[in-house]
């Protein structure tokens, strides 16, 4: 059986395979939270990146080790259990300061008024100037989830950061071949954002996004209207368990032959006896639910 754990990152080099876990969403209330990222190109087990600010803008709001809160200016329903939150800075020409692939640590109480803290990726970059967004989806016995469904504007919440173990680096791959389910997608759409809208990033991104219903994906809008501004530099293909009548994507669950069609093959020169066939790989190595289709025809999970 296939099993693909929450939040894996599967990386390429050219000696063998390198998992390095987000931080994000690793608990039962994200159990939409699948990612799996394939970097093909240059070879490395850790990169590390700083982001570049621009000038005459402070170095960042952000403490890894205390606390800081952050107005909420703006809530925005995005379908019955999603919103996007938007986050003052304590300035309009502040910057979060949180690099690529990093994530944040937020604190809020439950229904029960007991301290609860989860880890969610930004949206936005530090070229966003004076506020920072994320888009959370509510679960009904979410800890976490109901702190954010009680937030209303003017309301403050507690963050610390960066957090988190990948970093990215301009230009350190050619291509990357992103597995995305649920509300998994904040994590890659954070990278996809930061490689696009850098014109000197050449990097290419093929993403398969896997949800339940159209009314599932998240970001959809934003994802599409950058595969048509970026075609040569960016795709998506969605999946549905639950497709529309009329549906032009992929049906059912994430299979080896829809990562073979719409992700990028590993590039010649770091393939070896094994790192030809991530799909066979993941098997070895992975043991928790999720929207991948098995091997013996049998699915584990719905997004």
């Amino acid at each position: 059986m296939l099993e693909l754990p929450f939040n894996m990152t599967l990386r390429f080099t050219n000696l063998d395979f390198k998992f390095l876990p987000f931080r994000d969403n690793l608990y039962p209330e994200s159990l939409g939270g699948v990612v799996s990222l394939v970097a093909i190109g240059f070879a490395a087990a850790y990169i590390y990146y700083r982001t570049k600010k621009p000038k005459g803008l402070s170095l960042g709001c952000l403490d890894p080790n205390n606390f800081k809160e952050f107005k909420l200016i703006k809530k925005t329903p995005l379908s019955h259990n999603v919103a996007r939150f938007r986050f003052a800075l304590p300035t309009p020409s502040s910057v979060l300061g949180l690099p690529v692939g990093k994530n944040i640590l937020a604190r809020g109480k439950d229904s029960q008024g007991d301290e609860v803290m989860r880890s969610y990726t930004p949206i936005t970059l530090d070229s966003d100037i004076g506020y920072f967004e994320l888009v959370v989806k509510m679960y009904p016995n979410g800890k976490m989830s109901h702190h954010f469904r009680q937030m209303k504007e003017g309301d403050y919440l507690a963050v610390k950061g960066p957090k988190g173990r990948f970093s990215y680096k301009q230009g350190q791959v050619r291509a990357f071949g992103m597995l995305a389910g649920g509300s998994g997608i904040t994590p890659m759409f954070q990278l996809i954002r930061a490689i696009l809208e850098n014109p000197k990033d050449k990097t290419k991104v093929h993403l398969v996004y896997a949800n339940v219903t159209v009314d599932d994906i998240l970001l959809k809008e934003e994802l599409d209207n950058y595969a048509n501004k970026y075609p040569q530099r960016f795709e998506v293909y969605h999946v549905l368990n639950k497709p529309p009548a009329e549906w032009n994507g992929g049906i059912g669950f994430i299979s080896k032959e829809i990562i073979k069609s719409h992700c990028p093959d590993p590039a010649p020169d770091i393939q070896n006896h094994e790192t030809a066939l991530p799909y066979q790989q993941l098997k070895l190595v992975l043991r928790q639910r999720t929207c991948l289709e098995t091997d013996n025809r049998k699915t584990v999970l719905q997004v």
